[in-house]
């Protein structure tokens, strides 16, 4: 009886192959210029026409190969770049399995032309559809050039599901700024229907993101580092306000390699969760570094996607590294203050004191505008919007240096205050709802609430990493009458919400009082507060744990906390607000990712009166 199991003919196995290596043109590429890289290229050129189907073209000038070489190099798993099993462990190159070029040339009218260095003559290989056609020597310079001609010609079908030549001229040029960005010592060039889509030199990079990502996102991009013994982190981050609605702008290479990896993405999201809204996503360029029998980069044909031996280990560097950058907020830290011209003379320095002095005191009446000079804080006060005249604490509790004996306070906007906002020059409010302030030659918008919520978050957190949320005792308690199941829910995380400050007692059946609450939440909503926190609670299942919502508590209880919508500030008040943000870190975000400020250029003003 004949065997119904066959062994398949080498050209299906190759056009078999084909579909996991060969996705699209994109891919072509991509695994032509990862081959020139390995090579040894210094610069590589890609040429492509009508999205990478009638043609691809990949010149480099690595170190080329011989004859014998070239045509092992069209067999299948043919490589140089592993021998034995151990190298399967300790891979460091990009490309290992030996599928791409049978796999491509199965598929394609495929050319290869390449010398090594020493060699007098090259050699060119022409296949059609994975079968050797012509091979014959040729006059080159050292290094490889390989011609992709009518991809996909023998498999129709494949052809249905290409999307239209600009659609796939952008995933082609995607995956090559990928690689262009890992390697910024190679030079790049891309052309596409003979106009050159990018031309990136060799250089650091900053100047390579600066090349492929546009000079104005690079100049928001901030350098990242860390290590943690032979794991180390570089790249650049993105402030807050460059983020995109997509993770397209992520870009994170393990040794070189460019990956899409669920760990690092969700590393890198964790670190900007406290910066970005929801479906933001950051831009950063990342290059993680570890020994190669750290990482498995043999999970799939495209080497999209590794496996790490120590993956919490590389998720927390990635965090740390990422909010260090971020805490220290170096976009906003930076002066940007021109030089101050000279002072005024000493004889006329006494009269501008008394100027100021009289401005100091100055209360104009109720009318449309209320301009007047801001003094300092004499302590960090606030009010209610509506209240009456008598003032409050502020829930963030802002506090300021004082001044050292013998040494004057000083006067707003003057560097012995120290940080950045507590040196800007506050000319006003808008709207009862932002602080208008001026620095240098630009103009700053604060949001009062999101700025006032940042600190009071910031407060909570570190009040929280300390043991538990300072409380305030109420003189008349409140009960509230729960369901059986907020009640179960309730006795179930007692621990965890003492903690967050509040304080309960059993008031008989489903019912609880409320002795204490948070002192930041003591003049806010609280029961509301504590009732959204009930639900979120209830609302944790066998896959998430309290750690997991512990920041969105603290996001809740900081935001039921500050004053919202329109309130007059004084003078003393602005003055707190700001200082306090100086004392906090992650100073240019609400806990929601909103900004807590915007910049408007003297170039915008200047624009707006048709000056420019």
């Amino acid at each position: 009886m004949a065997s119904r199991i066959k062994i398949l003919p080498e050209n299906l196995t190759n056009k078999i192959a084909a579909g996991e290596v060969v996705e699209r043109p994109a891919s072509v590429a991509k695994e032509l210029v990862e081959n020139a890289l390995d090579a040894g290229a210094t610069e590589i050129t890609v040429e492509f026409e009508a999205g990478g189907r009638r043609l691809i073209r990949v010149c480099d000038n690595g170190c080329g190969m011989s004859r014998e070489d070239a045509l092992l190099a069209l067999e299948r798993h043919a490589t140089s770049k592993i021998v034995s099993d151990d190298d399967l462990l300790a891979i460091s190159t990009l490309g290992f399995r030996g599928e791409a070029m049978p796999s491509i040339a199965s598929v394609s009218r495929f050319s290869i032309a390449t010398r090594e260095a020493g060699s007098i003559e090259g050699t060119e290989i022409y296949a059609e559809g994975g079968r050797i056609r012509e091979v014959k020597a040729c006059g080159m310079a050292q290094g490889t050039v390989i011609e992709v001609r009518n991809l996909f010609f023998n498999t129709p079908a494949r052809l249905k599901f290409m999307k239209s030549s600009e659609t796939e001229a952008g995933h082609l040029t995607e995956h090559l700024t990928r690689l262009a960005l890992s390697r910024p010592d190679v030079r790049f060039s891309c052309t596409n229907e003979g106009r050159v889509v990018f031309r990136a030199l060799n250089g650091s990079l900053a100047e390579r993101a600066a090349s492929l990502l546009g000079r104005s996102l690079s100049a928001d991009l901030w350098p990242v580092e860390a290590a943690d013994r032979e794991l180390t982190l570089a790249g650049l981050a993105g402030r807050p306000e460059c983020s995109r609605s997509s993770a397209s702008y992520l870009y994170t290479y393990v040794n070189g390699r460019f990956v899409r990896d669920r760990v690092l993405q969700h590393a890198v999201l964790q670190a900007y969760r406290r910066f970005l809204e929801r479906g933001r996503y950051p831009v950063a360029v990342l290059f993680l570094s570890l020994p190669p029998g750290e990482v498995d980069v043999n999970v799939h044909p495209t080497k999209h996607e590794v496996r790490f031996r120590q993956q919490s280990r590389v998720h927390d560097l990635i965090v740390s590294a990422l909010e260090g950058m971020l805490g220290a907020t170096p976009w906003i830290r930076t002066p940007t203050t021109p030089p101050s011209p000279p002072g005024p003379a000493p004889a006329a320095e006494q009269r501008v004191a008394e100027v100021r002095e009289a401005l100091s005191h100055y209360r104009p009446g109720d009318g449309p505008t209320r301009m007047r000079e801001l003094p300092l804080p004499a302590a960090p006060r606030i009010r209610e919007p509506g209240a009456g005249s008598g003032p409050r604490d502020l829930p963030f509790h802002g506090e300021r240096k004082e001044a050292g004996a013998g040494e004057p306070a000083g006067e707003p906007g003057q560097e012995s205050r120290g940080g950045f906002f507590s040196t800007l020059t506050v000319l006003g409010q808008y709207l009862g709802a932002y602080l208008v302030c001026q620095d240098g030659e630009d103009l700053l918008l604060i949001d009062q609430h999101a700025a006032h919520e940042r600190v009071a978050f910031e407060r909570l957190r570190g009040e929280y990493a300390c043991g538990s949320v300072e409380s305030q005792g109420l003189l008349f308690p409140d009960v509230l009458a729960l369901s059986h199941s907020e009640a179960a829910t309730l006795q179930e995380h007692a621990g965890e919400v003492a903690r967050l400050g509040f304080e309960l007692e059993e008031f008989g059946g489903a019912a609880v009082a409320l002795k204490s609450v948070p002192r930041i939440l003591a003049h806010g909503d609280y029961l509301k507060a504590l009732r959204d926190i009930i639900e979120e609670l209830a609302a944790l299942g066998r896959t998430r744990t309290f750690t997991d919502i512990q920041e969105g508590i603290l996001i809740r209880i900081a935001c039921h906390s500050v004053v919202r919508g329109a309130g007059t500030l004084t003078g003393t008040e602005v003055s707190a607000l700001l200082s306090a943000l100086d004392s906090v870190s992650f100073a240019s975000n609400c806990p929601h990712g909103r900004p807590v400020f915007k910049r408007i250029g003297r170039g915008e003003v200047e624009k707006m009166f048709k000056r420019a």
